[in-house]
């Protein structure tokens, strides 16, 4: 039996690399279809929740879990030797930007070669990381070819990139169409099938037809919310509130689409995919300048943040510096426990460098875990009203749905709202409100 006849008769072995905030659900669903799925991460940790029925994922309930469990036909494994039992590999990894804010490639490049020694014929690797025009061909198959196995003759490969965004109540993987490409008709048929058991596919003639599509859904979306930051800018030195604007704007029924201004851009694409085009347009001698400019408008939120704060504090006779500053959310997105790429971390050192001290709140985040560039030994406070009472400046950076804003406005002395939470919380004092 080919794996074409394995998919359609549904006798085929998914494995999902990489069990984060993509990976996860897709392993779920699939797992939910009543098909053969081996969850593989190098996070024993993950490994250990995900074997007594435990989610690490707020937005994922345990119950989800222990339900796919119980049907017997899901595992759990750090050991990639256990790769070559599957049929098809979906990878769901990370492509962040390194120091220099170039694509860093190396857990795709990492999972290949661990993936290489196990790999065997008749087998699918489809990838779903967010990356590069050409990333599928140039980079990951000629690793998986140094196992002496011939791409789309002896193995397959082909792209289908995430649509996910978490805990979005409306929109998940079985109702989000699923762009699919490769490059050989046998491979994209048997990509196409497999996603066909979850969600609707998409199919394109290439892998760089989907990497490219993906690129350009997030760098739309870049574009726009630098457009509607530069807007915010403008508008707040002509005294004249954007989110009013906006939303006036907004009861235009075509040629019209909000998108709302913030402290920055956060989560694991906005903030990164365009910076992916822009690195690889160059090694075609092709200016990205208004892709560029997108991302410089983008990246500078979160300095306009802090300048609002510091023109603030200064206008009640307060210095940035022992000001003390409470963080209100550092999750990039509300009512999640993501804080991948949050603007609430750059704001956090800016804060640091010109002397304030900083703590923040967050219900969903106990405690900031180390990352790749910031290392902040910090626990989330209780909210209190005597707490709130303490700092000279309260800065909004994420709207969580379960906090309690009027606590604040009603303890805060100086607000700092970046996501315009406080229009819900009656008549506000003069100057004791900000927006940002």
């Amino acid at each position: 039996m080919d794996l074409r006849q394995k998919i359609e008769s549904k006798q085929v072995v998914i494995g999902v690399v990489g069990l984060g905030y993509v990976g996860l659900p897709l392993l779920i669903e699939f797992a939910r279809e009543g098909v053969s799925v081996i969850g593989l991460d190098i996070d024993e940790s993950k490994i250990q929740k995900l074997a007594k029925g435990e989610s690490y994922i707020k937005h994922i309930p345990s119950e989800k879990i222990a339900k796919i469990n119980a049907m017997g036909k899901t595992q759990y494994t750090s050991d990639f030797v256990r790769s070559a039992e599957a049929d098809v590999l979906l990878l769901a990894l990370p492509t962040p930007l390194d120091e220099h804010r170039e694509p860093d490639l190396s857990y795709i490049t990492n999972t290949g070669y661990s993936l290489k020694p196990f790999l065997r014929k008749d087998q699918m690797v489809v990838l779903e990381s967010s990356t590069w025009p050409g990333t599928t061909d140039e980079a990951l198959r000629p690793i998986l070819e140094e196992s002496g196995l011939i791409c789309n003759k002896d193995f397959y490969i082909a792209f289908s990139p995430e649509r996910e965004d978490p805990n979005n109540p409306k929109f998940h993987l079985r109702n989000i169409p699923k762009i699919v490409g490769a490059d050989d008709p046998y491979a994209l048929d048997c990509a196409v099938k497999l996603y066909g058991y979850v969600t609707t596919p998409v199919p394109v003639t290439s892998t760089r037809v989907a990497e490219s599509a993906k690129l350009l859904e997030n760098i739309f979306r870049s574009v726009n919310i630098a457009l509607v930051n530069e807007m915010k800018m403008i508008l707040d030195r002509m005294g004249i509130d954007v989110w009013e604007v906006i939303q006036a704007a907004s009861t235009k029924p075509f040629g019209f689409m909000p998108f709302y201004p913030g402290p920055g851009l956060g989560g694991h694409c906005i903030p990164i995919d365009p910076f992916y085009l822009t690195w690889k347009a160059h090694e075609f001698d092709m200016p990205t300048r208004f892709i560029e400019l997108a991302g410089e408008v983008n990246t500078n939120m979160p300095y306009y943040v802090v300048e609002k704060t510091v023109e603030a504090l200064n206008n009640v006779d307060k210095s940035m510096r022992k000001s003390k500053c409470l963080i209100l959310g550092v999750a990039y997105k509300k009512d999640i426990d993501d804080m991948r790429e949050t603007p609430a971390f750059k704001v956090m050192e800016i804060l640091r460098e010109k002397g304030a001290e900083v703590e923040y709140y967050d219900p969903f985040i106990p405690k900031l875990p180390a990352t790749r560039k910031y290392q902040y030994d910090m626990s989330s406070i209780e909210l209190t009203p005597e707490k709130v009472k303490q700092y000279d400046v309260v800065i909004v950076i994420t709207d969580h749905t379960d906090v309690d804003y009027q606590l604040v406005r009603q303890n805060a002395k100086l607000i700092i709202d970046t996501r315009n939470v406080f229009r819900l919380y009656g008549p506000l004092k003069q100057g004791n409100i900000v927006k940002a």
